[in-house]
C-alpha cells in the first residue's frame, strides 16, 4: 500500500476500507454487534481527526487527536474480535490492523510534538 501523508485523506481512506471489510463479514448473532462497533470506531478515526484540524485551541486540538488515537486502537480491538468470530478473514484484517496501528503511532507523535511546542 503506498503511503499517503495527507492525514485527513489517510484517515478517511481507513474508514472507507473498514466499511468495505465490514461488508465481507458473514452476518450472524455474534458478528452483527462486532460489525457495528468496528464501523463506529474505524470511521471515527477520521471524523475526530477532522475535528482536531478545526480545533479552537491547542487543548481542544490535543483532545480531539487523543480521541482519534483511541478510536484507532479500538479499531484494532474490534478487528481482533471479528477474526475470532470469522477466522477466514484473518488475512484481510492484518492490513487494516497494521494501518490502525500506524495511525495510532502518528497521532501519538503529533500529540507529543504539540505538547513539546507548547513548552517552548
Amino acid at each position: 500500500m503506498p503511503r499517503n501523508y495527507d492525514l485527513e485523506e489517510r484517515t478517511a481512506k481507513f474508514g472507507e476500507d473498514i466499511i468495505e471489510f465490514a461488508k465481507e463479514i458473514p452476518k450472524n448473532v455474534v458478528t452483527i454487534p462486532l460489525i457495528s462497533q468496528l464501523i463506529r470506531a474505524g470511521t471515527s478515526v477520521g471524523a475526530n481527526y477532522c475535528e482536531a484540524d478545526s480545533a479552537e485551541s491547542r487543548k481542544d486540538f490535543e483532545h480531539k487527536l487523543g480521541i482519534s488515537k483511541k478510536e484507532a486502537k479500538e479499531s484494532r480491538h474490534w478487528l481482533r474480535m471479528v477474526i475470532k468470530a470469522s477466522p477466514e478473514l484473518d488475512g484481510k484484517s492484518k492490513r487494516l490492523s497494521q494501518e490502525a496501528h500506524e495511525l495510532q503511532l502518528i497521532l501519538i507523535t503529533i500529540i507529543k510534538n504539540s505538547r513539546l511546542n507548547q513548552l517552548k
